[in-house]
C-alpha cells in the first residue's frame, strides 16, 4: 500500500483520532510520531489541545495542513513537500532510509533524553536525527549548532561523545530512531576518560566503556540501537537491559543492536499485542529501498548486556546482537553477557558474517540458551578467535541454516550450564569445525543432527561436515556424535545419541548424520611401543583420512575424548591405513576419526591402549584438572598470596537449601540471606562448583512441576550471578516432584519439598558438609489448595 498522504485533524480540547483509525492504528501512529515530536504524544495522553498527526492510506482524501503544531516542534522543509513527507518526517526513523545530507561530526553532549527541540544540549535521539536528515541545523539552537561541523565530502557523518564525567549513561525514554546514514561512524571511544589499553580481561583485551545505553528507570524500550544502512560502525558502547517483559510473545526482535534493512521494524512497545508484522524475507517484487540488507556493518569493542562497572544489571537484555538482515557484518572484540537469550543470534540473512575475537560467557538465562545461533541465510560466514563460556546452552548452535559456515579456533568451555547440550551443533551440509578447543561441556563435543536432509542425496541426512584438528576435554558424551533420525526424543537433539553401530544397509546414509561414515576401527586394543615408535594398524570407509588423538582422560565413555591430534594418514582402496607414531609412551591410549570428502567426519573410535614391549604399561594418562577454570581474568592480576591447602575435610556451616511459597519461585527475604551466606563461601573457595536443583511438592502435574522446579533453580543462580559468582561454577536442572524430602501430605511436608538444593563438588576431591536448614520455610495456610 502506497503511503502518499498525511492527514492533518485539529482537535481543540477533545482527545478524538479521526473517525477512519482504531485502537491499533492509533497506537501505531502514536510510536512513529514520538519518533520526531514526543511532545504532541504527550499532549493527545494528557487531552490538551494539539495538531494530531497521523497517516491516511486513503489517496483520494488529500487534506490541508495545518501548522499550529510548529512553535512547539518544528519539522524541517522536506515535511512540507506532498511527495516527502512521510519519509523526511514521521517514518523516515523506522521505516525509510534517511534523505542524502552533508556529511557532519555531531557531539553528543547531554544524557538526556526526550523531546527534540532547541536548548543548550545535543542528545544522541538529536544526533540521529541530524545525521540522518531528519533534522536541520536551521533548527538547532546555537549551543547546538556549535557540536556541529561539517565534513569533508568523501567522509561520512559521525556521532561522537563529549559527556559530563559523571553523566556518561545515556538512559532512553523509547525507542531511538534508527540509524541510516549510509556510512555513519557512532564512536564511543571518543568519551573523554576512555582508556584503549584499559582492559577487564586478559583472554581478550576489549577497553572497558565509558558511555553507556540503558532504558530509562521503569521504561520499556525494545532495541537500543537499530541499523538499516550499508557501512555503519558502532564501537566502543555500552548497551543494556534493552526488551520486552511479559505480555504477548513479541514478533520484531529485541535487543542491544538490531540490524535489519529498511524498513526497519516499529516500536511495538506502544501496540496492542494483536498488531500484525511481517517479518519474513523480502518478496520477489518488493521494492530495492525496501528490501536491501545493510552491507559491510561494523560492531566492535562494545560491551553487550554489561555496564561499564563490569556488574550484572537488574533488568537483563533480551538478546545482545541480532543480525535479522544484513550481508558482510563483523562483529569483533565485543564483550557479550548477561542476556536472557543468546548472545548473538541471526534471522532471515547474515551471509558473509565474520564473528571473530568476543569474549561471550553467561548468556541464554532464561530464554533461547545458546550463546551464538544461526538460522536464515548464513552461507560464507565465520567464527573464529572467539572465548565463549558459561553459556546455559551450546556454544554454537545452528538452526536450519542455509549455507555453510566455519567455527575455527574458537575457545569454548563450560557451557551447558541450564541445557545439557553439545558444545557445537550442528545442522545442514559443508560446515567446518576446526582447530577448536572444546571442553568442560555438560554434553557432548560436536553433534551433527539427522536433520534436515542434505544434498549427497535428496533424502540424506546433514553430510559433509568436516570436523578435524580440534581438542576435547572433560565432556559427557562423545567428542563427535552424528544423530540417526531414529533417535527424536529431545534428549537426542540437545545431547546427541551416543555411538552407532558399523553402517550395515545403504539406507544409513539416509538417515544418520553426516551420512553414516563409519569410525575408524583400529586391529588391535592394544598396541606396543618398539624402540621409540608405536605402529598402528585399522580400517576405515574407503576414501578417507585417518586423524589419530592422544586420549589424555580415563573416562566411562572408551571413545576418546580426543584430546590431542597427533598424526593422519589416507586409507587405501580396501580401507585399510597404517601409520607410525613416535611420541607415545606405555600406558597412553589413542583414537581415531575419518574425514571423507564426500560424507564429512566420522565419530571416535574405540580407544586403544599402547603397551611397552613387555606388555606392561605404567605410565599415567595425563588427566586434566577437574578444576573448573575461570571464563576470564583480570587482564593485570595481582601477586596472589600463597595459597593456603585446604584441609583433610571441609566443614563449613552453610546452608545447602533453600525454600519456596505455594506455587511461587520468588526468592524470599529469608532465603536471601541464606543465599548471601551461600556467596561468601563460594568467594572464599573459588575452587567450589554447584550443581542447583529445583524441586516442588507432589501437587499439580508433573510436566507443571518439572517446570516450576526449573524456574525456582533459576531464580536461585541469577541470585548468585548478581552477587558475582561466574556462571561457569553454576548448573541447574530441576527433579519437580521425583525426589521429594518427605513422603507426607501435610501443609508442612509440602513446605519442605519446596526448595532448592545446592549440591556443592569439591573439585579437588574433598568431602564438604553442608547442612539442611528450614528458617525460610514458607508454610502454606492449612486447608489451603494450589
Amino acid at each position: 500500500m502506497q503511503y502518499n498522504l498525511l492527514e492533518f485533524s485539529v482537535m481543540r480540547g477533545v482527545n478524538r483520532p479521526a473517525s477512519n483509525l482504531n485502537k491499533a492504528e492509533e497506537g501505531r501512529q502514536e510510536a512513529e510520531v514520538s519518533q520526531v515530536c514526543p511532545s504532541l504524544v504527550e499532549r493527545k495522553r494528557n487531552n490538551k489541545p494539539f495538531a494530531w498527526l497521523f497517516l491516511s492510506f486513503d489517496q483520494k482524501r488529500p487534506k490541508a495542513e495545518d501548522r499550529r503544531h510548529e512553535k512547539e516542534c518544528p519539522l524541517p522543509f522536506a515535511f512540507y513537500l506532498p511527495q516527502l513527507l512521510l519519509l523526511s518526517v514521521l517514518v523516515a526513523p523506522l521505516r525509510a532510509t534517511a534523505q542524502p545530507t552533508n556529511s557532519v561530526s555531531v557531539v553528543v553532549n547531554s544524557n538526556q533524553d526526550g523531546l527534540i527541540q532547541p536548548d543548550n544540549r545535543l542528545t544522541l535521539r538529536e544526533a540521529i536525527a541530524i545525521v540522518n536528515g531528519q533534522l536541520s541545523l536551521e533548527q538547532l539552537s546555537q549551543a547546538e549548532k556549535a557540536q556541529v561541523r561539517p565534513l569533508d565530502a568523501n567522509t561520512a557523518s559521525r556521532i561522537e561523545f563529549n559527556l559530563p564525567p559523571d553523566q556518561t549513561t545515556i538512559y532512553l525514554q523509547s525507542l531511538l530512531p534508527s540509524l541510516a546514514s549510509p556510512g555513519l561512524v557512532v564512536d564511543g571511544t571518543t568519551q573523554p576518560g576512555y582508556d584503549p589499553t584499559r582492559s577487564a580481561t586478559a583472554e581478550i583485551e576489549i577497553p572497558i566503556p565509558v558511555v553507556a545505553l540503558a532504558p530509562a528507570p521503569n521504561q520499556e524500550v525494545l532495541r537500543g540501537l537499530t541499523i538499516v544502512a550499508d557501512n555503519i560502525t558502532v564501537r566502543g558502547l555500552s548497551l543494556y537491559g534493552f526488551g520486552k517483559w511479559g505480555g504477548a510473545t513479541l514478533n520484531t526482535p529485541p535487543g542491544d543492536i538490531v540490524i535489519e534493512r529498511s524498513p526497519a521494524f516499529p516500536d511495538v512497545t506502544l501496540q496492542p499485542p494483536t498488531s500484525s508484522l511481517d517479518l519474513r524475507s523480502p518478496k520477489p517484487n518488493s521494492k530495492p529501498s525496501e528490501s536491501q540488507p545493510p552491507k559491510n556493518v561494523a560492531i566492535e569493542l562494545n560491551w553487550l548486556g554489561i555496564p561499564p562497572n563490569g556488574q550484572m544489571p537488574s533488568q537483563l537484555s533480551a538478546f545482545g546482537l541480532y543480525v535479522f538482515n544484513s550481508l558482510g557484518t563483523t562483529i569483533r572484540r565485543n564483550r557479550i553477557a548477561n542476556h536472557q537469550g543468546s548472545g548473538i543470534i541471526t534471522g532471515a540473512q547474515a551471509e558473509n558474517m565474520l564473528v571473530t575475537e568476543n569474549i561471550i560467557v553467561g548468556n541464554g538465562l532464561a530464554g533461547m540458551p545458546d550463546a551464538i545461533r544461526l538460522e536464515g541465510q548464513i552461507d560464507q560466514s565465520q567464527i573464529t578467535g572467539n572465548l565463549i563460556c558459561g553459556n546455559d546452552g551450546s556454544g554454537v548452535y545452528l538452526f536450519k541454516p542455509k549455507g555453510a559456515v566455519q567455527i575455527r579456533n574458537n575457545q569454548i568451555t563450560s557451557n551447558g550450564r541450564r541445557l545439557r547440550q553439545a558444545a557445537v551443533y550442528l545442522m545442514g551440509n559443508n560446515h567446518q569445525v576446526m582447530d577448536n578447543q572444546i571442553s568442560y561441556q555438560s554434553g557432548p563435543g560436536v553433534v551433527v543432527t539427522a536433520y534436515p536432509q542434505n544434498d549427497v542425496q535428496q533424502n540424506r541426512s546433514s553430510s559433509r561436515n568436516i570436523i578435524e584438528n580440534n581438542r576435547f576435554a572433560q565432556l559427557e558424551g562423545l567428542s563427535i556424535d552424528l544423530n540417526t533420525q531414529q533417535n527424536v526424543n529431545p534428549i537426542h537433539f540437545q545431547r546427541g545419541d551416543g555411538p552407532n553401530p558399523l553402517r550395515n544397509s545403504p539406507n544409513r546414509r539416509e538417515e544418520t548424520g553426516n551420512a553414516a561414515i563409519n569410525a575408524p576401527q583400529f586391529l588391535s586394543s592394544e598396541f606396543f611401543v618398539l624402540g621409540t615408535e608405536v605402529k598402528l594398524f585399522g580400517k576405515a570407509d574407503p576414501g578417507s583420512t585417518v586423524e589419530v588423538y592422544r586420549v589424555r582422560e580415563n573416562t566411562t565413555i572408551p571413545y576418546g575424548p580426543l584430546s590431542e591430534p597427533l598424526t593422519s594418514v589416507a586409507t587405501d582402496e580396501q580401507g585399510d591405513f597404517s601409520v607410525t607414531v613416535d611420541n607415545l609412551q606405555p600406558g597412553d591410549k589413542v583414537s581415531a576419526i575419518a574425514t571423507h570428502p564426500q560424507y564429512g567426519t566420522s565419530e571416535p573410535a574405540l580407544n586403544a591402549r599402547v603397551l611397552a614391549a613387555d606388555g606392561t604399561g605404567t605410565a599415567q594418562p595425563d588427566v586434566p584438572s577437574g578444576v573448573i577454570p575461570p571464563c576470564t581474568t583480570a587482564q593485570v592480576p595481582p601477586n596472589p598470596p600463597e595459597p593456603t591447602p585446604p584441609p583433610e575435610q571441609l566443614r563449613l556451616s552453610v546452608a545447602r537449601n533453600i525454600h519456596f511459597a505455594l506455587d511461587q519461585s520468588t526468592i524470599s527475604p529469608e532465603s536471601a540471606v541464606i543465599l548471601d551466606q551461600i556467596v561468601a563461601v563460594m568467594r572464599s573457595y573459588p575452587f567450589l562448583t554447584v550443581d542447583i536443583q529445583g524441586h516442588t511438592d507432589p501437587r499439580a502435574s508433573a510436566a507443571y512441576n518439572q517446570a516450576l522446579g526449573m524456574r525456582r533453580a533459576i531464580a536461585a543462580r541469577n541470585y548468585l550471578l548478581r552477587q558475582g559468582i561466574a556462571p561457569e561454577r553454576l548448573t541447574i536442572r530441576s527433579f519437580g516432584e521425583l525426589e521429594r524430602r518427605t513422603t507426607g501430605s501435610d501443609v508442612v511436608d509440602y513446605a519442605r519439598d519446596r526448595r532448592v538444593e545446592f549440591i556443592f563438588q569439591d573439585t579437588r576431591g574433598l568431602e564438604i558438609i553442608f547442612e539442611n536448614q528450614e528458617t525460610d520455610l514458607q508454610v502454606e495456610p492449612r486447608g489451603g489448595s494450589r
